[in-house]
């Protein structure tokens, strides 16, 4: 009796008007906006130290300004970049939190932890685009000057291009928890993702050509780990429907003795 009590007041929880969901998604977004904008204030105060940090994989090439407010605009876009960064946990948690209502109990107790692995997912990325592939894509593509054409960069195109890439691969490498969350809840089966390899190229360089600058180069260096990631997801979500269908039994012969 109390696991049916139970399981009806988590059905009453999960069906809350479509407005109601709408005014908690409201809060949930602006929520995670006031963060942004007080980590951005935060990383305003270290900008120049920001910049420098972001400037390791360029090397010594120095990076020029060509405006009056060419360098105050890039201390916001470096600060506002931070503070997304900085504030991933919290808009993180907003999400899972927003979705928890459609999930059984046992299974927003994995709030806190899907959080925590969202934002080192994030990380990793991230840092696998600031240690492998901004070196490899700055010498690729400035290789191209030769001795004709003198490169000219400047602070907020520079800016622009790492940051970007860096938001792109950090959010790209979320691809393994999403599919376990889709599996968990029966969206989508190994079978399904296995079929889907055919297409899968095709959409993750599309993908990478939405997200990432203007350059063949470095859209193939998103769609390779990405498309690795797709494999890992096969994997992660066959693991899940097997656990998934291990569990089914186990609840089913508990409503059985229950009633």
């Amino acid at each position: 009796m109390t696991d049916n009590s139970e399981q009806n007041k988590e059905s009453e929880i999960s069906s809350m008007p479509f407005l109601q969901h709408l005014e908690e998604l409201r809060w949930r977004l602006l929520k995670s906006i006031i963060a942004v904008i007080v980590m951005s204030m935060v990383a305003f105060y270290f900008a120049g130290d920001l910049i420098k940090f972001i400037k390791i994989p360029f090397g010594d090439t120095p990076l020029y300004n060509i405006q009056v407010t060419g360098t105050f605009y890039a201390y916001l876009k470096i600060a506002l970049f931070t503070g997304v960064v900085g504030s991933l946990p919290i808009i993180f948690y907003q999400l899972w939190a927003f979705i928890s209502p459609g999930l059984y109990r046992q299974e927003k107790a994995w709030i806190l932890p899907m959080v925590a692995i969202s934002t080192l997912l994030f990380l990793v990325g991230a840092g696998f685009c600031f240690l492998v592939v901004l070196p490899i894509s700055f010498k690729f593509l400035m290789g191209f000057a030769g001795e004709m054409i003198q490169n000219t960069i400047t602070i907020g195109s520079y800016i622009n291009f790492v940051g970007l890439l860096m938001l792109a691969f950090g959010f790209g490498f979320q691809m393994p928890i999403v599919a376990y969350f889709l599996g968990k809840i029966g969206l989508i089966t190994p079978r399904f993702m296995s079929k889907g390899r055919r297409y899968a190229i095709p959409i993750l360089l599309i993908v990478g050509a939405v997200i990432t600058p203007p350059d063949v180069f470095t859209q193939v260096l998103l769609a390779a780990p990405l498309y690795l990631l797709y494999e890992i997801s096969i994997i992660i979500v066959r693991i899940t429907q097997r656990s998934r269908a291990a569990e089914e039994p186990a609840e089913t012969g508990s409503e059985v003795s229950a009633e």
